[in-house]
């Protein structure tokens, strides 16, 4: 073969490699969509029975809830009357609410970061569908409400990527398998990525660092969805947690949220499992833990069970005091949230 044809040759390969990709990207996008698919059956037959979990593969239980706001498809502009569980119309969209909290940090000049939790069935799919092989990302709407939010200038964290990378890197899942939350190192790898993203902002260097110890320990929890399938034969699920204690002149005690602390951590009941005990399972082991850990100082803990959409900005509207000294807010909740909660209200944060 002459010089000449060099060229002609790599043109070729290219062209070769880039059709490749499209046959790939389009079997991946089929795939997803089967996916999708089956799971909005399973969610359509867990809801006729009046259940909220779904059996799985290998002991594994999802929340029916969640599978259906997966399978829904857009949830946001036109389409968000469609599929949203939200009983106002007017609130179904997610997009105005979200941007307006944004525009009303901004005004006083707090930063935002918006964490939507990925849904459980996105990291693990081939726990709850069939499929012989799994798409690389089954929540593509996800990824292009993202896009949309960062163009209008939301900071966006996308868990997904680092969580499917991870999710076979270590013998517990990231997920509970008989439970609606993130497991303990679920915790763990979250308040890593979310510590890297606050990074090193001036600001920091004013606030007092605390000491703080870890340990391991194995503990069984009651899972809601264990409770919700009703079989009580079923062996309850026990996870290894991490535990967080703060160092003090009289010993340790545990990580408390912090009422004047810089960083506000808002949201769902991802913020509270492992944390709060009682009907969260432990104390001193979740997100708001992890984060003190990794940054030094704990957080101020604005979190409910249930909704972290609405319910937990009106908990931030009620205090009243315009976020006065708070410089960061983490706004961390589940993807179905989007769909599933009680809608998307303005609340007027900062009067």
């Amino acid at each position: 073969m002459n010089r000449l044809d060099k060229p002609q040759l790599f043109r070729a390969v290219v062209i070769f490699i880039g059709i490749i990709g499209i046959f790939a990207d389009a079997d991946d996008t089929q795939m997803a969509q089967q996916f999708l698919t089956d799971i909005r059956t399973q969610a359509e037959v867990a809801e006729k029975a009046r259940s909220t979990a779904v059996e799985g593969s290998d002991g594994w239980l999802f929340f029916a809830p969640e599978l259906r706001h997966l399978s829904v498809g857009r949830f946001w502009g036109d389409a968000a009357t469609k599929v949203s569980r939200a009983l106002n119309p007017e609130h179904a969209d997610p997009l105005p609410a979200i941007l307006d909290f944004k525009a009303q940090l901004d005004k006083v000049g707090i930063e935002l970061i918006l964490v939507p939790v990925p849904a459980k069935a996105t990291i693990y799919p081939e726990k709850i569908s069939d499929q012989t092989a799994v798409p690389s990302r089954v929540d593509r709407n996800h990824l292009e409400f993202y896009d949309l939010l960062r163009k209008q200038g939301v900071n966006v964290l996308d868990l997904t990527p680092f969580f499917i990378q991870h999710r076979f890197t270590k013998a517990e899942p990231i997920y509970c398998e008989q439970d609606t939350h993130w497991s303990g190192y679920g915790c763990i790898l979250a308040a890593q990525v979310i510590a890297e993203a606050i990074g090193d902002r001036p600001w920091l260097t004013e606030v007092e660092k605390r000491d703080y110890q870890a340990e391991m320990r194995i503990v069984e929890i009651t899972g809601d969805l264990w409770k919700a399938l009703g079989e009580e034969n079923l062996p309850k699920e026990q996870l290894q947690l991490t535990f967080v204690r703060e160092r003090t002149a009289d010993g340790t005690c545990p990580v408390a949220p912090w009422r004047e602390s810089p960083i506000v951590l808002l949201g769902d009941s991802h913020n509270l499992v492992f944390h709060s005990g009682n009907d969260m399972h432990s104390l001193g082991a979740g997100l708001p833990d992890h984060l003190a850990h990794r940054i030094g100082f704990p957080v101020d803990l604005v979190a409910v069970r249930g909704s972290g959409a609405t319910p937990s900005r009106l908990s931030l509207f009620r205090r009243r005091d315009n976020m006065r000294g708070k410089r960061l807010v983490i706004w961390c909740f589940s993807v179905r949230e989007f769909t599933e909660g009680q809608g998307w209200r303005k609340v007027p944060v900062i009067r």
